[in-house]
C-alpha cells in the first residue's frame, strides 16, 4: 500500500514546488503580548487572503496538480519541473511566502488560524531545508517518472479529462511538453553521475522494461492512443479525423522518441554507473539526507536507531498473536511453516480478475452498513473499485488509493493490484480494503478535501505519518465492522500490522546500518507471510522511497495511544464516533498537534454536565488546538 496516488503524483512531477510531505509540528512560540480581539480577527483575515494567493500560485506553478483536484484551467500547462530555472524559482516562491506571513506573526491567533499559521510556516521552512538534498539529480525510478505519469493522464484513465474538443486540445498542447522534461531528466541524470548521485542499479533495471511497455511500434497500440480508441459522443466526426491525425503526430514524432532517448540513455549511459549498494545513506550526505526524510516522514524528532528498535518490538508482539491464530486453527509447525502455509494453500487464492474484484465490491456492501456504529462524520464523496493499469502493476503496491477531484466530477479511486492473481491472497482482502477504501483512505482523505473551511493547503495538503497512519488504524475496526469473522482473515489484519512494524526495521537498516537488498528479502521471509513478488515490490519501493514507510507505524501507534489515552481518561463517558470525529474533522495534521487536540477534547468532555449530549462532531474546528506545538 502506497501513499495516496495524487500525492505521489504531485511529488514525483513537481520536485519541491509544493511541499507535501510531513514534518515536524512548528515549537511552541515564545509568550507574546497580548492583541486586542478586533487586530487578532484583522490578521487572520490577513492570513486567510495570503493563503488564498498562496495556493492560487501554487496551482499556477503546478498545474498538473490543479488537473486532479478538478481545476482544469490549466490542463493544456507542463511546466520543466526539473529545470534549474523552475528550481531557483521554487526557492524564491518560498522564501518570499514564508518572508510574508511570518511578517504578520503568530500574535493573538487562536485555535485554527493559530494551527494554519504554524504548519504554513514550518511547510515552507521545511521545504526550504530539503534543498540541501539534491534529489532532483534521481528524477527516475521504478515507483514513477515523469513517463509513467504522464501515461496516467494521458491515456485517459485518471485526471486528465477527454470530454469536450478542447479536452483533447489541451493534452495536445500538454503531451507536446513532455519531450522537455525527459530531456531535463536526462542532464540531471548526468548531473548526478558527476556528483555520485546516482540510483541504485537494482531499482533502474526496473525502469527499462516499465519504458519498453509504453513505446510501440505503432501510435494505435500506444497507451497514450486511449482517447482516440474511446471518442465520446459529443465530439463530431471532423474533429475526430483532425485529433486522430494529431494525436498520431504526437506520439510518433514527439513522445515516442524522446522515451526512446531516455531508455537509451539509461540503458547504455546509466545503468553503468548506477551502484550496487542500496542505501541513502552511502550517497554523499546520506545519512543526513535519511535524517531528514524520517523526520519528515513521521513527524517526529525519533532517530533512526531508535525506530528500528520499535520495529523489532512491534514484530515480536505480532508474531505471538499470530501464534494464538495458529492454535486456534490447530495449525501444527513453525511461525514460518505457517506463513508458507498462508502464502501456498490454494483455498486462498481467487479464481479470476472478476472475482477478485467482486470480492472487494462486496467487501463494501457489508462494511457500510456497520459505519454508522463507529463514525458520524463521513465523507459526501463516494469512490470506485479499480484494478491497478497493467503497465504499472508489476512495480506497484497491492492496493493505492486517489482522493476524488474536488468539484465532485471524479470518485475517489481504490486500485487494487490483480497482477499475477494467485499471489493475492483472499485473506489479505478485508485488511486492504480497511486501508485503503473505508474507513480508511476514502474516509480520511475525502473528508479532508471537503473541509472548505481549512486553508487550500491544508486541505489538499497531507502529512504521511497522519494518512498512513490514520489508514493502519483504520485496518484495526474490522471486526467492529463485521469483518474477520475467520481466523485467516483475521491473520490477514495481523499480517498488515506485522508488515508496517517489519517496514521499521528493513527501512532503517537499509538506510542507516547498510543492509543489503537480500537481507531486508531475507529478514521479510523470515518475520512475515509476504509473497515473493510483494516482497521484492515493496523492498525495492523502500530503496527508491527512503524514509516513506516509516510513516505507517509510527502514525499507527500514536493513534492508538491517544485512544486508549482517552478511553482512561474518559471512562463511560468515552464516545468511539465522538473520537475518531475529534481525529478527523481537522484534517491531516503533525503528530504532535494531533496530540495537543486529542487532549484539549478529552479536558472538554470531561468538563461537560454529566446531562450534556456531545458537542457537535462535525464542528470543523476547536478552539484548544492553539496548545499544539
Amino acid at each position: 500500500m502506497t501513499r495516496p496516488l495524487v500525492v505521489a503524483i504531485a511529488l514525483a512531477l513537481s520536485g519541491a514546488g509544493l511541499t507535501a510531505c510531513s514534518r515536524d509540528a512548528a515549537p511552541a512560540a515564545a509568550p507574546v503580548a497580548e492583541t486586542a480581539p478586533e487586530d487578532a480577527a484583522a490578521k487572520a483575515g490577513r492570513l486567510t487572503a495570503l493563503y488564498a494567493e498562496f495556493w492560487e500560485e501554487t496551482l499556477q506553478r503546478n498545474p498538473v496538480l490543479a488537473t486532479f483536484q478538478g481545476d482544469m484551467r490549466y490542463n493544456d500547462q507542463l511546466p520543466d519541473f526539473g529545470s534549474a530555472e523552475y528550481r531557483a524559482q521554487t526557492r524564491e516562491f518560498n522564501e518570499r511566502w514564508l518572508k510574508q506571513v511570518e511578517a504578520i506573526g503568530e500574535a493573538g491567533l487562536e485555535g485554527q488560524d493559530l494551527l494554519s499559521y504554524r504548519i504554513f510556516v514550518e511547510e515552507r521552512r521545511t521545504a526550504l531545508e530539503a534543498e540541501r538534498f539534491p534529489s532532483w539529480m534521481l528524477p527516475v525510478n521504478q515507483m514513477g517518472s515523469v513517463v509513467t505519469y504522464a501515461v496516467m493522464l494521458g491515456s485517459g484513465q485518471t485526471a486528465q479529462p477527454f470530454e469536450t474538443v478542447q479536452d483533447y486540445d489541451n493534452w495536445l498542447k500538454r503531451g507536446a511538453r513532455l519531450p522537455v522534461l525527459i530531456d531535463t531528466d536526462i542532464a540531471n541524470m548526468r548531473a548526478g553521475i558527476e556528483a555520485n548521485v546516482v540510483q541504485p542499479r537494482v531499482v533502474m533495471e526496473k525502469v527499462l522494461p516499465q519504458l519498453d511497455a509504453v513505446l510501440a511500434d505503432k501510435p494505435e497500440d500506444s497507451p497514450f492512443w486511449g482517447p482516440v480508441k474511446q471518442f465520446p459522443d459529443a465530439i463530431p466526426e471532423a474533429e475526430r479525423e483532425r485529433l486522430a491525425a494529431a494525436f498520431r503526430s504526437l506520439i510518433s514524432e514527439q513522445i515516442n522518441p524522446a522515451i526512446q532517448r531516455q531508455r537509451d540513455f539509461i540503458a547504455n549511459d546509466y545503468l553503468p554507473h548506477t551502484r550496487d549498494s542500496v542505501g541513502i545513506d552511502a550517497l554523499p550526505d546520506g545519512m543526513a539526507w535519511y535524517a531528514f526524510s524520517a523526520k519528515q516522514q513521521t513527524t517526529t524528532t525519533l532517530p533512526p536507531e531508535e525506530i528500528h528498535q520499535i520495529g523489532l518490538d512491534e514484530v515480536a508482539r505480532i508474531h505471538e498473536e499470530i501464534r494464538g491464530v495458529m492454535a486456534e486453527v490447530g495449525f501444527n509447525g513453525s511461525l514460518q511453516d505457517f506463513f508458507r502455509f498462508m502464502q501456498t494453500d490454494r483455498r486462498f487464492e481467487f479464481r479470476s480478475e472478476s472475482a477478485l474484484l467482486a470480492h472487494y465490491r462486496a467487501l463494501e456492501a457489508k462494511v457500510e452498513t456497520r459505519i454508522p456504529e463507529l463514525f458520524s462524520l463521513t465523507p459526501k464523496a463516494g469512490f470506485e473499485i479499480r484494478p491497478i493499469e497493467a503497465f504499472r502493476a508489476e512495480s506497484a503496491a497491492g492496493g493505492e488509493y486517489m482522493t476524488p477531484s474536488e468539484d465532485g466530477s471524479r470518485p475517489g479511486i481504490f486500485y487494487v493490484n490483480t497482477f499475477d492473481l494467485p499471489t493475492r491472497k483472499t485473506w489479505d482482502a478485508e485488511d486492504l480494503f480497511l486501508h485503503e477504501a473505508i474507513p480508511g483512505h476514502h474516509f480520511q482523505l475525502a473528508l479532508q478535501q471537503e473541509l472548505t473551511d481549512l486553508p487550500a493547503f491544508r486541505r489538499f495538503g497531507g502529512e504521511t505519518a497522519f494518512i498512513e497512519g490514520w489508514g493502519l488504524y483504520a485496518e484495526g475496526l474490522g471486526k467492529d465492522l463485521g469483518l474477520y469473522t475467520d481466523p485467516y482473515s483475521y491473520f490477514g489484519r495481523l499480517q498488515g500490522e506485522l508488515w508496517r512494524a517489519v517496514r521499521l526495521v528493513v527501512d532503517t537498516g537499509l538506510h542507516s546500518k547498510g543492509w543489503t537488498r537480500q537481507q531486508v528479502l531475507d529478514y521479510m521471509f523470515e518475520n512475515s507471510s509476504v509473497s515473493e513478488p510483494d516482497a521484492v515490490a515493496e523492498a525495492e519501493r523502500y530503496i527508491a522511497w527512503p524514509g516513506q514507510a516509516l510513516a505507517y507505524k509510527i502514525g499507527e501507534l500514536k493513534i492508538k495511544e491517544l485512544r486508549a489515552k482517552s478511553e482512561a481518561a474518559l471512562g463511560e463517558r468515552f464516545d468511539i464516533r465522538e473520537f475518531h470525529a475529534e481525529v478527523l474533522k481537522d484534517g491531516s495534521v503533525p503528530l504532535a498537534v494531533l496530540e495537543a487536540k486529542i487532549d484539549a477534547w478529552i479536558a472538554a468532555v470531561q468538563a461537560r454536565p454529566e446531562a450534556d449530549a456531545p458537542d457537535d462532531a462535525q464542528a470543523p474546528a476547536v478552539e484548544a488546538e492553539a496548545a499544539a506545538g
